[in-house]
């Protein structure tokens, strides 16, 4: 049996220019971390006594005898890349729903690669893991998805991420004093907006956007706040409740992409919490609903807390190891 857990992330600055379609002609860049909530893959061989070649279980069931009868795309899909040739017994459960925006999907596929990389005795390394899931989803299954999801669950850590260029994607792990990055971590604060939404029609509506040059000017200015985070966190004599005051910035940019991003809903939460003492915020994810991210300083945490109290806050920590085999027994 293998167990393999895969963590989710929370994505700050730069997101939307880690799509394909704008980083192949433009620098694209995040800065992103992921966390202690995680997606598990529990994996082995189907003994030869069903009538059956793969039984599944995600939240569906499936029970089929062959891989191009399987429904769940990313689990077809990584089973003909890997060229898989035994029969699957397959469990997925997570810390967090889906369509949430903390890049459930992303995790699946990284995870479920490495438990099947593993299954066939292979050692994969975490580029390895992030360049085979976005292969997968951007061009074999044809997501509408970025690139940074991925690449976060395989590295995790704080990072970060530049897109582009000749290797596709280079990862830079953001290196600041244990207290200044313990501040930042504390500084964050969760809430599930009780809406769940398809970040399908959400990325798509701004790939679109991006292929007609439509929000050139936005995303632009998007990479240029990211960069500025990073000379934030960078400098020894910064504020780091300067960053709080970008992601309000960017936030009011990202809003205007499309009109999918946000509703009334969402705006009367990110309302509450500035006025609660939030600096600012965002959506994670692609928009439309899901998790909201907000930046609070230490002193105004209880009273966005009590703000948004019908809302549910979700604790967390940085995870710094990506995603990892967490067990390989073999069956006696």
């Amino acid at each position: 049996m293998i167990i393999s857990r895969t963590p989710f992330r929370i994505s700050l600055f730069g997101g939307g220019t880690d799509y394909p379609t704008w980083y192949k002609k433009n620098k694209g860049c995040v800065i992103s971390a992921s966390i202690n909530k995680y997606c598990y893959i529990t994996l082995k061989e189907l003994p030869p006594f069903f009538d059956y070649k793969y039984r599944l279980r995600y939240f569906k069931r499936e029970e089929v005898n062959s891989i191009n009868s399987i429904k769940h795309p990313s689990i077809r899909e990584c089973l003909h890349y890997l060229k898989i040739e035994k029969n699957i017994d397959l469990v997925h459960y997570a810390d967090l729903p889906a369509q949430s925006g903390m890049g459930s999907s992303s995790t699946f596929t990284v995870g479920l690669l490495h438990a099947l990389y593993t299954l066939s005795y292979k050692m994969p390394t975490k580029y390895q893991l992030a360049i085979d899931a976005i292969t997968i989803e951007q061009d074999i299954i044809n997501e509408a998805v970025g690139s940074q999801d991925q690449t976060n669950a395989a590295f995790g850590g704080f990072n970060k991420i530049d897109f582009g260029g000749v290797r596709k994607i280079v990862v830079s792990p953001i290196i600041i004093e244990p207290v200044k990055l313990k501040l930042l971590e504390d500084n964050l604060i969760i809430f599930f907006t009780g809406i769940s939404r398809s970040a399908h029609e959400v990325a798509q509506h701004q790939i679109k956007s991006i292929e007609k040059n439509q929000c050139e000017n936005e995303l632009s200015t998007i990479y240029d706040i990211c960069c500025r985070a990073n000379d934030i966190l960078m400098s020894h004599n910064s504020d780091i409740d300067e960053l709080g005051h970008l992601l309000n910035e960017q936030w009011l940019i990202k809003r205007e992409l499309t009109n999918l991003i946000t509703n009334n809903k969402i705006d009367q939460i990110y309302e509450k919490g500035l006025k609660a003492g939030a600096i600012g915020g965002k959506l994670l994810g692609a928009g439309g609903g899901g998790f909201m991210l907000f930046y609070v300083p230490k002193n105004n945490r209880d009273s966005v807390l009590a703000a948004l109290k019908d809302l549910l806050h979700i604790p967390f920590n940085f995870d710094f190891l990506g995603s990892q085999i967490i067990y390989h027994g073999y069956d006696e």
